[in-house]
């Protein structure tokens, strides 16, 4: 069984058929604000989000840029979930190769949340691995973030996002020998946010090892985590295709594929945060789709 053969017998899903032309403010647009809680959603995200200006172009950039956008832009574009990786000296990097400092993704958040009253975002930030951590990174965090930090407690999953107005922002730091934020922290730890990533380049595998994984979850209703499904592949020091876009198209058509597989497995209500390299409104429209479906339902 191949994924185009599954893609034959159709990739519809409750909410399928939703499209949008703007999605800057889809949760305020879209979304009962008063009803739907927290874990209602399912947010879409982007893998290694602030690669867009990774290594050196045209050479390194090509083996670890996941992105062509900057954040502020994604954002604007309906992403609502971020995966950022930072080395010792707070500069955003994926393996070896770095970019720009970290405060350029939190301004562009603090900018887009400044500009918008009802969106909210999961901001992921870990040492990346083979990292040190940044000295004090999560006091400056608390710092430039504090005016929207929704405090760690599992009681948000319940919330509706009207009640957790005007705090719009859930902050997931995970160090790698610092200590991890602490019980009703500003600071969300890595309990909160979990995946089971797998190191392949086969999107078969990838995708079936994603429906494998989501089934051992407990429904989206029933647990107090988030679940993130990654819609990616990655190059391998065995292959001949060593730069990350041409292997992680080779599943990124199939998003759709995977929420109408997992809606037929009896899978839909355990769907949460989607994530995908080089985001596209696709993406973003199921993504919101499946959430209104869900909603609807």
């Amino acid at each position: 069984m191949t994924l185009l053969r599954w893609a034959d017998e159709g990739v519809d899903f409750p909410g399928s058929n939703y499209h949008f032309s703007d999605r800057s403010q889809w949760m305020a647009q879209h979304l009962d604000l008063e009803k739907t809680r927290v874990k209602d959603i399912i947010w879409p995200g982007t893998h290694d989000s602030a690669t867009d200006k990774i290594g050196l172009p045209y050479t390194t950039r090509p083996f670890a840029q996941c992105q062509t956008q900057s954040i502020y832009r994604q954002l604007l574009q309906g992403v609502r979930v971020l995966d950022i990786r930072v080395d010792k000296d707070g500069f955003v990097c994926h393996g070896i190769l770095t970019s720009y400092k970290v405060d350029v993704v939190i301004n562009a958040v603090k900018q887009f949340l400044n500009e918008t009253t009802s969106e909210f975002i999961i901001l992921e930030i870990r040492t990346e691995y083979g990292h040190d951590d940044p000295p004090g990174f999560d006091i400056w965090l608390i710092e430039e973030l504090k005016d929207f930090l929704i405090k760690q407690d599992e009681s948000v999953f319940e919330c509706t996002l009207s009640e957790l107005l005007p705090k719009r922002l859930i902050c997931v730091w995970k160090p790698q020998t610092s200590p991890p934020p602490y019980p009703c922290s500003p600071l969300w730890s890595a309990e909160y946010l979990r995946d089971d990533w797998i190191d392949t380049d086969l999107p078969y595998t990838k995708f079936m090892s994603n429906l494998y994984f989501l089934a051992e979850q407990p429904p989206a209703d029933e647990r107090c985590y988030f679940y993130r499904v990654e819609n990616t592949c990655t190059p391998q020091a065995s292959s001949a295709i060593a730069c990350v876009k041409p292997v992680t198209s080779r599943i990124r058509p199939y998003a759709r594929l995977f929420i109408s597989q997992a809606y037929k497995r009896g899978l839909g209500d355990y769907l949460q945060i989607l994530s995908s390299d080089f985001v596209e409104d696709d993406f973003i429209d199921a993504c919101i789709g499946a959430t209104l479906g869900r909603l609807e339902d």
